[in-house]
C-alpha cells in the first residue's frame, strides 16, 4: 500500500531501521549485592572506615601516656693526650708521654609523670569520644551511601520498567496501524486514519528510543557506584512493592532523635569537644615528674671494668605565665563546644524536619500507587472497548489514539508512583539508620 509521498517513505525506513543502543546485555544484580559492592569501592565509605582506625590509634596513644618511658643509651670514646717522654729508672727504657684512653658507657633512663593536671585523663576521654563519633559517622556514611546506591538502583529499575511501557505502547500502535491499513484496503476507512496511525506509531518508537537512552544512563550510573566500568542492570524483586504496616509517627520521631546516625554523630562530636575543652584547662595545673637513671662506665685503663652509678630525681613544673597562650587555647576550646552544641541542635531539627517530609511523601506515594493502579485498569478496559468500536466503524481513529495515549500515561504514572514510594522509604530508612519492615 502507498501511504504518501517520499517523506513518509523515508520516515518509515528510519523507524524500521531503529536498533537498540547497545547489543550487549548488562549484568543484572540484586539490591543487596549492589549495596555490598558499593560499600567496598566508594571512597567516602573507605575514608570513614580509615578514620575509625586513626581514632583507635589516638585512643591507644592517650592510654599509653599513663605508662612510664624507658630509654636506653650507649656511648664510646677515644681520647688522645700528648706529654713529655721520660726514662724508666728501673729498666732504663724510654717511656712515651703520649697516652690514649678508650671509654665505654651504657645507661637506662626511666621516667613517669605522676601528676599532669588531669591532662591525660581528659586526653583519653577526648580520644574515646572522638572514636565514638567517628564510628557514628561511619554508620551515617554507610546509610547515606546505601541511600545513594538504592536510589540509583531504583532509577535503573524504573527506567527498565518504563522501557517496557514504551515497548508495549509501540506494539499497540503497530497493531492499530495494521487495523487501519486493513480497513483502508477494505474501503471501510479513509486515508487519514492510516496516516494518523503511522504518525502515532512513529511517536511511540521515538519515545521508546528516548527511554533506551534514559535506561543506559541509569545503568551506567549504577555500574559506577558498584565499581564497574560497564552498565549494570537492576534485578527486580516483588518484595519491593510490599506496602509496610502503618507507621507510628510519634514513635519514629522519638527513635530518630535518639538513635539516628546523624544525631548520634553530632552528640558524640559535642562530647569530644567538651573533653578537649577540659584538656585545654589542664595546662593551668602544675606537673610532677619522677626520673630514674642507671649508668655503667669503664675504660681501657682498668680493663673495661664497668662501674655503676644511679640517680633519682623528682621535679615539679608549674607554668605561671606563657604570654596568654593557655588562655587562647582554653577560649578556643570553649567556642568549639558552643559550635558543637549548635550543630547538635541543628542535627536534631534537621532529622525531625526530614522525617516529617519523608513520612508525608511515603503516605502520598502509597495513595498514588493505588490511584495509578486503578487508572491503568480503567484505561486498559477503555482501550479495549474503543478498539472494538473502531473495528465496527462506531469510533474514530482519534478516539483510539486518545485512548492509547491515556493508557500509556496511566502505566507511566503507575511506575513513577511505585518508585516514588520506594525512594521515600529508602530516605526514611537512611534517617532512622535501620530497615523498615
Amino acid at each position: 500500500m502507498r501511504i504518501g509521498n517520499a517523506p513518509f517513505v523515508l520516515a518509515a525506513a528510519v523507524m524500521v531501521s531503529m536498533a537498540p543502543l547497545s547489543a550487549q546485555v548488562p549484568r543484572a544484580i540484586t539490591l543487596q549485592e549492589a549495596l555490598q559492592r558499593s560499600l567496598a569501592v566508594q571512597p567516602n565509605v573507605i575514608q570513614a572506615a580509615n578514620q575509625i582506625r586513626t581514632g583507635e590509634l589516638r585512643t591507644r596513644s592517650a592510654w599509653g601516656a599513663y605508662l612510664p618511658t624507658l630509654t636506653g643509651s650507649s656511648n664510646g670514646s677515644r681520647n688522645f693526650s700528648e706529654g713529655v717522654s721520660r726514662i724508666d729508672p728501673a729498666t732504663g727504657q724510654l717511656i712515651s708521654g703520649d697516652r690514649t684512653t678508650q671509654n665505654v658507657g651504657f645507661g637506662l633512663n626511666a621516667g613517669i609523670e605522676l601528676f599532669d593536671g588531669f591532662r591525660r585523663s581528659n586526653e583519653l576521654k577526648s580520644a574515646r569520644a572522638a572514636e565514638d563519633a567517628l564510628e557514628a559517622n561511619y554508620v551515617d556514611v554507610q546509610f547515606q551511601n546505601a541511600l545513594t546506591t538504592t536510589e540509583a538502583f531504583f532509577a535503573a529499575l524504573s527506567a527498565q520498567q518504563q522501557l517496557r511501557v514504551r515497548t508495549a505502547a509501540v506494539e499497540r500502535s503497530e497493531e492499530q496501524f495494521k487495523v487501519a491499513v486493513a480497513r483502508l484496503q477494505a474501503g471501510a476507512a479513509n486515508r487519514s486514519d492510516s496516516l494518523r496511525s503511522f504518525v502515532t506509531r512513529g511517536s511511540a518508537q521515538l519515545q521508546r528510543l528516548q527511554q533506551e537512552v534514559t535506561l543506559a544512563t541509569a545503568e551506567a550510573n549504577l555500574g559506577r557506584l558498584v565499581g564497574s566500568t560497564d552498565r549494570v542492570a537492576a534485578l527486580d524483586d516483588s518484595a519491593f512493592y510490599a506496602t509496610p504496616v502503618m507507621l507510628d509517627t510519634l514513635a519514629l520521631r522519638q527513635e530518630a532523635l535518639s538513635v539516628s546516625p546523624r544525631v548520634r554523630n553530632a552528640e558524640l562530636s559535642l562530647r569530644a569537644a567538651e573533653a578537649t575543652a577540659s584538656q585545654a584547662r589542664s595546662t593551668y595545673w602544675p606537673t610532677l615528674n619522677l626520673s630514674l637513671n642507671q649508668n655503667w662506665s669503664g675504660n681501657n685503663i682498668n680493663d673495661y671494668q664497668l662501674f655503676q652509678s644511679r640517680s633519682a630525681s623528682l621535679s615539679v613544673n608549674w607554668q605561671l605565665f606563657n604570654r596568654f597562650g593557655r588562655e587562647q587555647q582554653a577560649e578556643q576550646a570553649t567556642l568549639n563546644v558552643i559550635n558543637a552544641e549548635a550543630n547538635a541542635e541543628e542535627a536534631r531539627r534537621q532529622v525531625v524536619s526530614s522525617l516529617t517530609q519523608r513520612l508525608a511523601e511515603l503516605g502520598s506515594a502509597q495513595q498514588q500507587v493505588e490511584f495509578a493502579r486503578t487508572n491503568v485498569e480503567a484505561a486498559t478496559e477503555d482501550l479495549r472497548i474503543v478498539n472494538e468500536r473502531y473495528k465496527v466503524g462506531v469510533a474514530t481513529i482519534v478516539d483510539v489514539v486518545t485512548s492509547q495515549e491515556q493508557l500509556t500515561t496511566a502505566e507511566v504514572q503507575l511506575v513513577d508512583a511505585r518508585f516514588a514510594f520506594l525512594r521515600a522509604k529508602a530516605q526514611l530508612e537512611a534517617i532512622l539508620g535501620r530497615t523498615l519492615q
